[in-house]
């Protein structure tokens, strides 16, 4: 195999190159910078040996050893089996809160191909380049790229790259790259990946090297004062002329997504926070620390187990309602119901108890899509409890938008 024509062909789109001018600058004058990463259990690092063996850390490492003089800081927001609709609604407080400088961004094996999740995906995109630190009043550079199930080239690029070419960004994509290779019978899936989605070391490592040698091209190009077009590359705005996303007025989708909100019960520990009334009879609140940072997900939600328990939040100006809660292989568990505005028969039944055997799962599931933008009142209560349960029913949180 040809590795560097291998990278090469998994280059998407160059990207608008002014942000990452700055962000060399920064780099090139020892500044102290920080790298985040969002996505799924790939950006987790699902099935590396070590934390350090996953993408995420080994393109964090290129970077340190690109610009020693540089003090990096890692921020690996990824969480598995979840998709870009959680990712808008948690960005700010999962990645975006630490200010970082470098954005990678991931979720086209998490997502379908289809219109709502390049909608959500949006939102995640715009919350990213909008978002400025406090400190040094500069917006991150943003990259994302496309995993791929090893199997069958699956993922959802064609909707994510859309809006990655709307907006410049630099893109490289697994499938035309390392899948190319497995689609041609010169690499087999085996060696990369036992599960053909999740990367082994060697799977890792080469998705990073994908990744890198995109950045590699960028850093020289702005070094150059070039353009990546002189390398051949695609990109659709001028390098450094101006950070096109300071302006953002035109959207791709409808872009509704953008103003999702996540509710955890440390909101409401001062009391009801702006636009939410919470009253609960039964549910308790999950005090216990995230003892593993953002992916220790099954914490800082509500607890109950007895049958009439109900939580009710009455929210205002939403027109969606989702919920995240606990789907559990410690079986039985209760199942409870939540209904929207009194409305019983549109209810929907929330089933603790989760058939597939590789543990727990943090399960998202719409109430309410598209109600009239307004205040709106959910409650869940506990419907059915096992004579003998061997778990609780677990709220996590309420997305609204």
């Amino acid at each position: 195999m040809d590795w560097q024509e291998i990278c090469d062909r998994g280059i998407v789109n160059g990207g608008n190159l002014y942000r990452f001018g700055k962000l060399l600058a920064r780099a090139e004058q020892g500044e102290r910078l920080k790298v985040g990463f969002l996505g799924g259990s790939i950006t987790q690092g699902s099935l590396a040996s070590t934390p350090q063996r996953c993408y995420a850390y080994l393109v964090y490492s290129w970077l340190k050893e690109r610009f020693a003089d540089a003090q990096w800081e890692y921020i690996n927001a990824g969480i598995g089996a979840t998709t870009s609709q959680f990712g808008a609604a948690r960005v700010e407080s999962d990645l975006l809160r630490h200010e970082p400088d470098l954005v990678f961004l991931e979720y086209s094996v998490n997502d379908t191909n289809n219109e709502f999740f390049q909608e959500t995906f949006e939102g995640v995109v715009r919350k990213i380049l909008t978002a400025e630190s406090a400190s040094t009043h500069v917006s991150p550079a943003l990259f994302m790229f496309n995993n791929v199930q090893y199997n069958d080239g699956v993922n959802a690029e064609e909707v994510h790259n859309e809006i990655g070419r709307a907006y410049d960004l630099p893109i490289v994509t697994m499938k035309a790259s390392i899948y190319g290779e497995i689609a041609a019978g010169r690499l087999k899936a085996e060696r990369i990946t036992p599960d053909n989605l999740h990367p082994n070391d060697e799977g890792h490592k080469m998705v990073a090297d994908v990744i890198c040698n995109l950045l590699e091209k960028i850093f020289h190009a702005v070094s150059q004062n070039s353009s990546l077009m002189e390398d051949g590359l695609p990109t659709q705005n001028v390098p450094f002329s101006q950070d096109i996303y300071t302006v953002l007025e035109q959207t791709v989708t409808k872009n509704r997504f953008i103003s999702s909100v996540r509710y955890q019960n440390p909101d409401f520990a001062g009391g009801n926070p702006v636009g939410a009334q919470l009253h609960t009879s039964g549910f308790t609140a999950d005090s216990r620390p995230q003892e593993y940072g953002v992916a220790d997900v099954f914490k800082n939600g509500w607890r109950a187990v007895e049958e009439g328990s109900f939580f009710e939040i009455t929210l205002d100006a939403v027109s969606c309602i989702s919920v995240q809660f606990c789907r559990t292989i410690k079986q039985p568990a209760p199942i409870a119901k939540a209904v929207v505005d009194g409305d019983e028969e549109h209810a929907v039944l929330l089933d603790a108890n989760f058939d597939e055997t590789w543990g727990d799962c943090c399960y998202l599931k719409d109430i309410a899509m598209w109600l009239p933008r307004g205040k709106h009142t959910l409650r869940i209560t506990v419907a059915e409890k096992p004579e003998q349960p061997e778990n609780d029913f677990y709220l996590i949180s309420v997305i609204t938008v």
